[in-house]
């Protein structure tokens, strides 16, 4: 008699908990009982008659059959389809039913009907995609990046210099200090075009960080802000001792860059700290600075750059987490779980 009771108060459990609409309803589709699921998803009450699907409004009946496919076949595995609600609503879901009791006598029948929503699984669905596009975009914009970086140190900036070395031969010919000035000023000139293609070459895609990893590259950013803003205090600290996987050094790579050329363009920081942390939880990068901070709903661009970041994030697993305020600095911190492969 326990067992008894106490089956039923386990199936009571599971009948008012489960997360499918569990309904059931008499052979005129009356309702006869539901779950809250149920009736959640379909704001349907007892005594209603559930509605015909779309699928069983559209079809084309043979003389004598029942219009609802669900008790025409009396068992059916699930199937989707639309199903109308309250306030006209229709939802697509994934139906099945049963034939579960049959009164001998009457011949009254009741049937089990189960929906399951299938709106969550098309937004999971449709989230996937479209990281699956973002990814796909990062990689073809990380490959074309490489290519033009390329191209601009192999072509252009060996053709620069093989231009300079000319210029440099023709000068030590020439007497004229006039024509000598003004061979020395284009050289000079083609100097500073030449350093101009190989800064962006590495805003492209840094040699360092194909060949030497993300610190090597990062503390060549650095360098490269301090050198060109002298006016503020760039600190680098981290505990790493080896290769991260390529696509998240290329990622945090891009984020840190995003984030210090922000920095350098609204910020008015006179210091910035970027500290890369390994430990047993996992991957951590902080940058902050101690700027005018700002505020993300207020101003679109930097909202999309900090978007950007995000994206990038994602892409390897990982969290984004972003505090400012209007002037109150900023700080951008992201984790990313430690792979077995790469611990």
């Amino acid at each position: 008699m326990k067992s008894l009771q106490l089956e039923d108060r386990y199936l009571k459990q599971i009948f008012e908990n489960i997360q499918d609409g569990v309904l059931i309803m008499d052979h005129e589709r009356n309702i006869l009982m539901m779950n809250p699921a149920a009736r959640d998803l379909t704001g349907w009450r007892l005594t209603d008659q559930v509605p015909y699907c779309k699928f069983c409004q559209e079809r084309e009946l043979t003389p004598g059959e029942n219009r609802c496919y669900l008790i025409e076949q009396e068992k059916v595995p699930y199937f989707k389809s639309q199903m109308p609600t309250y306030l006209g609503i229709k939802v697509e879901v994934e139906m099945s039913t049963a034939l579960i009791y049959e009164d001998p006598e009457s011949g009254s029948k009741e049937y089990l009907l189960v929906l399951r929503d299938q709106r969550q699984k098309k937004r999971e669905e449709e989230i996937r995609l479209s990281k699956w596009m973002i990814q796909k975009l990062i990689e073809a914009k990380e490959t074309e990046h490489q290519r033009l970086a390329q191209e601009l140190h192999d072509g252009v900036g060996q053709s620069l210099y093989s231009i300079s070395v000319a210029l440099q031969a023709i000068e030590s010919f020439v007497k004229d200090d006039r024509v000598h000035q003004y061979v020395h000023e284009v050289r000079n000139e083609l100097n500073q075009v030449m350093a101009d293609v190989k800064a962006y070459s590495s805003q492209l895609r840094p040699k360092s960080l194909d060949r030497l990893g993300l610190v090597a590259a990062a503390e060549e950013l650095i360098q490269t802000m301090k050198k060109n803003h002298p006016e503020t205090t760039f600190t680098f600290s981290h505990n790493l001792s080896s290769r991260l996987p390529g696509d998240v050094e290329i990622n945090l790579y891009r984020v840190i860059q995003e984030a210090l050329h922000n920095t350098n363009k609204y910020a008015k920081a006179s210091s910035v700290y970027v500290k890369l942390q390994k430990t047993s939880e996992g991957l951590f990068l902080n940058i902050r600075d101690n700027g005018i901070g700002f505020n993300p709903d207020e101003n679109e661009h930097k909202g999309l750059g900090m978007k950007h970041m995000e994206e990038r994030v994602d892409q390897i697993g990982g969290t984004f987490r972003l505090q400012t305020a209007a002037g109150d600095g900023t700080s951008v911190s992201i984790h990313v779980p430690l792979e077995e492969d790469w611990k």
